[in-house]
């Protein structure tokens, strides 16, 4: 029997070079034989001893109404939901057994409070399930355990975080308590509180059995009418275009047999990516190992909530009269050739990479120097790169939905989850604002980038337990979309904020540039840390709840706003262009205001989605028809449109416009020029004096009235220029491939165009 205490300073006395994260893939990455039940600290857990059988577990129906691929907890919980919601002709397949994969090694902790209003709502429902709603349903126990949490605070940031969360949780009946150290003392004696500044109780979070609620989800899907089939691998997916060219699901095949269906749920988690593919569907995540140690009996633990201890990077989490401890560290393994016969199965502990945790742990129960270790546990995990879960319908394929990435977070999000996205596949949509999950948060250029998946996913790993400061910013992977003014700005001490792949200006140094480096992946698997780091530094100061440092910049730049003049780089907006036969028509069923004004004529308008809810605020200015004035816009004998999409929601915005035209089978070219253009906004009332001086147009009221546009030339070259309102115009200039500048003696600031034209998106 090994020791806690001692298995650090065997650690310690023998370590051995860190890998990088590139080669973090030995032939022993994982386990062969199915692992001994005491590994997992659960009474029981569904697979079985015996060899599975040769084939499915029940007869493969012809045809369903949707099917869900991967029986771990999102796969039962959607199934579920699903029949829940009236579609019960819908089938799960089940590769292995039920959560074979990932979920029946998982520690199963759920906690009420999160940062989110949303999220806070999804956990909720999750625990209305696994506590009553199943119970009521089936008569059967999902293992539910409710011994409540206990969050660490070792610093004043850390309990005004918790403090925050407090207050969220009141608008939703959640109870919790901050603790002074003596009162944690009080509620937890094994605790050491000596370095504690308080903590934040709620009596009502609990442990859940992966195995116990599977089962039961399962069972009462099948009540309802649901199929659930284990041990039917998935081989591949069949993808149809329609007359208009439009990718869309058509069967699901297998060793035993091809189901047709419209609708595919992605549930597979670590493997997803490989069902992806099946389909030509981008699943931006990676595999990790995610490991926890289950501890010998402790006397005096039983009944002890389980505690995260953020700052240490630690969770403990009750296991009867033990402790399971587990965390997030800055060098996790990654696992690079997942195996399609992975199931019940594990890694061995990598002990060099887990013993921080150990140490964290500790710390905060020193009786642990002394318990002995029954068993380790280290499988796979999904992880994305804002860690936040996949779900919605891909942009590739119409009809194939995912439900994976969970970020070791399935079991406590997936009822929640599960209902959002059945309402997603029944009706469209989903009742929540799911758009911090949606799929199309993500530009399309980011989802197939390999090097921005792992880099983004490594950091949000290693950052998960870092207190959620407002003004964050990430360091993985920038500098992946940038504008034609983003140097001469890095130069003159932009501190560049990242949006949607794009590095868009944020606001300016007043000690000079502060470039955002390459990521060193916070200095592991070797790599060398980034030394005087200017823009971390930075970042670094604006870590408060409060005021930033730089707020006297701000505040300079609004007033110079609000009594001159100012000029704001917004190249990182969408730019589309709407042209066809039918844009005209297009145009009316789209947009909430009338923009079929004579051309010339620019509206602010929003785009609404099937129940009447804002899907969209955008500008649409409608185009001359014939020859295009601009280069880079699309040549078009009817009606034409140009729209100005928020930058951060180019992607979703593009993807809603794009299934609008698909399905009223509107005759439409829809182009995306985002990377080939910029924008420039100029605001304030002195903006029409800037823009005098470098126009060759009449900028008055009589000859640019307010919201219209003009095709001008600004220091020689063609720019399309919007009056959006009495003191403020938007310069779009049109970017060539070879360099031009647009001085201003007011504004004193030199702007250089594109060198190169990137990706350039046609759907027609």
């Amino acid at each position: 029997m090994a020791f806690v205490g001692s298995a650090v300073r065997r650690v310690v006395s023998a370590v051995r070079p860190p890998l990088s994260p590139l080669c973090r893939t030995s032939g022993r990455s994982y386990s062969s034989e199915h692992t001994k039940e005491k590994s997992v600290p659960y009474e029981k857990t569904l697979k079985h001893e015996e060899s599975p059988s040769s084939g499915p577990t029940k007869p493969l129906p012809r045809s369903a109404d949707a099917v869900v691929i991967g029986g771990g907890s999102l796969g039962c919980q959607t199934v579920y939901h699903l029949a829940k919601m009236g579609m019960t002709n819908v089938v799960l397949l089940e590769r292995d057994r039920l959560t074979a994969g990932t979920t029946w090694h998982t520690a199963g902790l759920l906690w009420q409070l999160r940062p989110s209003d949303v999220e806070v709502e999804l956990l909720a429902h999750t625990r209305n399930v696994i506590s009553k709603d199943l119970e009521e349903e089936t008569g059967l126990h999902t293992g539910w355990i409710q011994n409540g949490g206990l969050f660490i605070a070792s610093n004043k940031q850390r309990l005004d975080e918790y403090k925050r969360l407090m207050s969220l949780g009141k608008v939703y009946g959640i109870e919790s308590h901050v603790l002074s150290p003596a009162e944690t003392k009080d509620l937890y004696p094994l605790m050491n509180v000596n370095d504690l500044y308080g903590t934040l109780y709620v009596p009502k979070d609990g442990t859940m059995d992966p195995a116990g609620t599977c089962t039961t989800l399962s069972r009462a899907a099948s009540a309802r009418g649901a199929t659930v089939i284990e041990n039917c691998p998935v081989t591949g997916i069949q993808v149809r275009a329609d007359d208009l060219g439009v990718k869309k699901v058509k069967a699901v095949e297998t060793r035993h047999g091809t189901i047709e269906t419209p609708c595919v749920v992605n549930c597979a988690g670590v493997w997803a990516t490989k069902l992806g593919e099946m389909a030509g569907v981008r699943v931006p995540l990676v595999a990790m190992h995610h490991a926890y140690v289950v501890t010998e009996r402790i006397e005096g633990i039983q009944n002890m909530p389980n505690v995260r201890d953020h700052d240490a990077s630690v969770y403990l989490r009750l296991q009867g009269d033990a402790l399971s401890v587990g965390g997030y560290e800055q060098n996790p393994v990654f696992w690079d050739e997942v195996s399609d016969k992975f199931a019940f199965s594990l890694f061995d502990l990598d002990w060099d990479v887990f013993m921080q945790h150990i140490e964290g742990a500790i710390n905060r129960v020193p009786v642990l120097e002394q318990t002995g270790i029954k068993s380790t546990v280290c499988g796979p995990e999904s992880f994305t790169a804002d860690h936040k879960p996949l779900m919605g319908e891909a942009p590739e394929v119409r009809g194939y939905f995912l439900g994976c990435g969970f970020n070791s977070a399935g079991m406590m999000l997936g009822g929640g989850c599960g209902r959002e996205l059945a309402h997603w596949i029944i009706h469209g949509r989903p009742e929540k604002d799911m758009y911090g999950y949606d799929i199309r948060r993500f530009h399309n250029s980011l989802t197939g980038n390999q090097c921005w998946i792992r880099e983004r996913s490594h950091e949000s790993y290693a950052k998960n337990y870092s207190v959620v400061f407002p003004f964050d910013e990430p360091l993985a992977s920038r500098n992946m979309r940038k504008d034609p003014f983003h140097q001469v700005l890095m130069e003159q001490g932009c501190v560049f904020q990242e949006r949607h792949g794009w590095e868009r200006p944020g606001w300016f140094n007043k000690d000079g540039p502060a470039p955002v480096k390459d990521y060193d992946y916070y200095g592991a698997y070797d790599i060398k840390k980034n030394v005087n780091y200017k823009y971390n530094e930075l970042l670094g100061k604006e870590y408060t709840f409060g005021f930033p440092p730089h707020h006297d910049v701000i505040k300079s730049e609004c007033l110079s706003c609000r009594h001159g003049v100012a000029v704001f780089d917004m190249s990182y907006f969408g730019k589309f262009y709407l042209t066809g036969p039918d844009a005209k028509q297009a145009a009316d069923w789209l947009f909430t205001a009338d923009v079929n004004k004579k051309p010339g004529s620019t509206v602010y308008t929003c785009m609404l989605n099937k129940r009447g809810g804002a899907e969209a605020d955008l500008t649409v200015s409608r185009l001359e028809p014939g020859a295009p004035f601009m280069p880079l816009a699309p040549e078009s004998n009817g009606d034409a449109y140009y729209l100005a999409i928020g930058g951060g929601v180019a992607e979703h915005n593009w993807n809603h416009i794009k299934s609008v035209l698909h399905d009223q089978g509107f005759q439409c070219q829809l182009t995306d020029q985002s990377e080939e253009m910029g924008m420039i906004s100029i605001q304030g009332p002195k903006s029409r004096e800037v823009l005098q001086e470098v126009l060759d147009a009449d900028l008055s009221n009589e000859a640019f009235p307010f919201s219209t546009h003009k095709i001008v030339n600004a220091a020689g070259h063609q720019v399309e220029n919007t009056s959006d309102n009495a003191s403020s115009s938007t310069v779009l200039p049109c970017l060539a491939r070879h360099p031009a500048k647009i001085c201003s003696p007011t504004v004193n600031r030199k702007y250089a165009a594109a060198s190169k034209v990137t990706d350039k998106r046609t759907i027609l």
